[in-house]
């Protein structure tokens, strides 16, 4: 049996709660986790440079985590500054909602409003880092109190099933359609129960209990500042909730013709027109029943991207029988339904599916005569992954080939969009041809927006275009890829955007900590070099899982959430295996995470995507999770064995921040290039682990 009876030193700070240890533990990791969710999930609803930036969010907060945990032994009152921090941040970003500008620079896209209110970039990007990490400084805080009250393994237990309690939780909200009230509500409550002083006796003395109020009120004078902002966010009426958005719709009329306009995230994304005022107003809207085959109308329509129905009724409108609508935001497609004036999901010709449009096709045998990408431009990041938004799998060439395989003889696959840039028009051309074999039809809108139409048929025989493509310019980037799957990216670089914002968290970073460390942050910290190195692996390889099960099953929220959750449940397995059973030493250890690197990198996505859904997942699931599953054996047996638990610990997460800002790299190597980086950081590991066997403390 693995032996885990270390003892710690015990902070001599008071804890004002009357719950046991691993209660507290628990709690405090679960407030940890759901505030870092709904911080990402909230700011990126009111901040639209967080919906291209989420993982800016989730930097901060591994930051802040690292920074309360290497505070915990020293820190001398309960981390009131959180709460406080929290309330501000909230309050002043309502006080300025931001939407982005997208500039002058074409190296990467914002598909946005082109007004700019708020804060600028500059000023509200460093506000919302500083903040995220105050937050979540002060539930690691409490968190790192209760690693010095229990054996290593223990405790760490504890805080991996308390982080599987806080998904839980906001996952459940999300399938809900919960509005932020419920989130500050909950917070609001775990802040509470977990830091406001209760009487220690059954006669308490006046010191005692203005000691209790002053601490009252530092924690819920805020947060009921904070409660009462969400309140009146969650209670206009316009305003409403999906897993990705906060939602905001619009009623109106123009030329006696209904409009029901849908804002998402500050942002107008979508108006539900008749099908007759919309090819009325924009033609270009039944360009792809005109130039796909030859006239014939097409029968079995596939739409991709549908949202509140628009472009279903002009399906149904053009003679289609039968339409499968895929979209995947649930609140969107309600809204469509209850609220579309021509009421296409209500026609029986018509199926909706809540999916993943590429996943939708790897799941289906059915064939079409037209499959249609209708503007699926998504205004947030898939949650974990630095640069995936919702639609960067239905943009690659793998992707418009899975397209090809599911037309009918005569069939013809079709897209749209306000393009902005000629080289993404063109790419997107140039990426129909490889797939398809010959040149499609391009049809440009002419406007600053570049809005345009590319439809191309199954063979060169049935489309009809007006004029000859004329080809990708010696400027269009090739097609992008499942691996690297960038539509909007223009260069093979890292833009200077993404360079100079890393460089400065980088910096935000190594000063923080040695604030917070009093100037010992680094001392007690390079003892643990290894395990640094171990979370910047581990969060590399977290992030390859995610993308990967992104592409294999839809990078809809529910397997987001399936996947944290089942990184969670690997890592608590190994704890739980190191804790029970006698582990192999930690060369071996690291021999099996290499094979399951190595796995990894041989096991290419197309082999996955060919299997049957049962099979894929098992394959998918074993690939995925046998290098988590060795990496945190290794930090199990490597932490249990630690002179300091809390500068150990803080040590590998603040690796994890490093490790989110290597993400970047997928950039330009792609995805599967962060296995390589990720083996790189865990030979570093493997060569700075203690040579000399630990010495078992009871």
């Amino acid at each position: 049996m693995a032996v885990d009876s270390s003892t710690e030193h015990v902070s001599t700070t008071k804890w004002p709660s009357p719950f046991g240890v691993r209660t507290r533990l628990v709690a405090s990791s679960a407030l940890m986790l759901f505030t870092e969710l709904a911080l990402i999930r909230w700011t990126g609803s009111n901040v639209v440079h967080l919906s291209y930036f989420s993982n800016f969010v989730l930097l901060g907060s591994f930051l802040g985590i690292g920074i309360g945990i290497l505070r915990s032994g020293r820190a001398k009152r309960l981390p009131y500054y959180s709460p406080v921090m929290l309330g501000l941040l909230v309050l002043v970003i309502a006080w300025k909602p931001v939407t982005v500008d997208r500039g002058t620079s074409s190296s990467v896209i914002y598909f946005t409003s082109l007004n700019t209110t708020g804060p600028p970039v500059w000023v509200i990007l460093p506000i919302i880092f500083v903040a995220a990490a105050v937050v979540l400084a002060g539930p690691a805080e409490l968190v790192g109190r209760c690693f010095a009250e229990l054996p290593r393994l223990t405790a760490y237990r504890y805080d991996l099933i308390g982080s599987l309690v806080g998904i839980a939780a906001f996952t459940g909200l999300s399938f809900l359609g919960a509005p932020p009230i419920w989130w500050g509500a909950i917070v609001t409550v775990m802040f509470a129960a977990l830091m406001i002083p209760r009487p220690r006796s059954a006669a308490p003395t006046g010191r005692s209990l203005v000691a209790a109020g002053l601490s009252g009120a530092l924690v819920l004078a805020p947060l009921l500042v904070m409660v009462g902002v969400l309140f009146h966010e969650s209670t206009r009426p316009e305003n409403s909730w999906s897993p990705y958005y906060k939602v905001q719709t619009k009623a109106s009329t123009w030329q006696n013709v209904p409009l029901l306009t849908i804002t998402v995230n500050g942002v107008p994304h979508q108006q539900a027109i008749p099908a007759d005022a919309r090819l009325q107003w924009e033609p270009q809207y039944g360009l792809p029943y005109e130039r796909a085959n030859v006239g014939k109308t097409p029968k079995n329509v596939l739409i991709i991207g549908a949202g509140s129905g628009s472009d279903v009724a002009i399906a149904l409108k053009k003679g289609a029988t039968h339409v499968d609508a895929v979209e995947i935001d649930p609140r969107i497609r309600d809204l469509g339904k209850a609220l579309h004036p021509d009421r296409p999901y209500q026609d029986p010709r018509v199926t909706s599916h809540i999916d993943d449009g590429r996943a939708f096709l790897s799941r289906t045998d059915k064939k079409y005569d037209l499959i249609l990408l209708a503007l699926p431009d998504s205004l947030t990041l898939v949650n974990g992954a630095s640069s995936l938004r919702l639609e960067s799998y239905l943009f690659t060439q793998q992707a418009f080939e899975s397209a090809r395989d599911h037309l009918n003889p005569g069939g013809a696959f079709a897209m749209y969009n306000y393009y902005r840039e000629t080289w993404l028009i063109d790419r997107l051309a140039s990426t129909a041809q490889s797939a398809f074999g010959h040149k499609p039809c391009v049809d440009k809108v002419g406007d600053d927006l570049q809005q345009a139409v590319v439809t191309v048929g199954l063979t060169e025989a049935d489309q009809t275009c007006s004029a000859e493509w004329g080809g990708a310019s010696a400027i269009t980037p090739p097609p992008a890829t499942d691996n690297r799957p960038f539509l909007y990216l223009f260069t093979d670089r890292i833009p200077s955007l993404y360079l100079i914002t890393l460089g400065l968290v980088l910096v935000a970073g190594l000063i923080g900590v040695g604030i917070a460390g009093g100037g010992s942050s680094y001392r007690r910290m390079r003892p643990y070099t290894d395990l640094f190195l171990l979370g910047a692996g581990f969060m590399l390889l977290e992030t390859k899982s995610i993308t990967g099960f992104a592409l294999l099953f839809g990078t809809t929220w529910v397997v987001n959430a399936i996947v944290f959750a089942g990184v969670l449940v690997a890592v608590l397995a190994a704890v739980e295996v190191t804790r029970r059973f006698k582990t192999p030493p930690l060369k071996v250890m690291y021999v099996v995470l290499f094979g399951g690197l190595v796995l990894a990198w041989l096991f290419p996505d197309e082999w996955l995507l060919s299997m049957p859904v049962g099979l894929r997942a098992l394959v998918a699931v074993v690939i995925a999770f046998l290098p988590i599953f060795a990496a945190n054996v290794i930090f199990a047996k490597r932490f249990t064995d630690t002179a300091d638990a809390t500068a150990s610990f803080g040590a590998n997460l603040l690796g994890a921040m490093l490790g989110g800002c290597l993400e970047y790299a997928a950039l330009i190597i792609g995805f599967d290039g962060l296995l390589i980086i990720a083996a790189l950081l865990y030979l570093g590991a493997f060569l700075l682990r203690p040579k000399v066997p630990a010495v078992v403390r009871s």
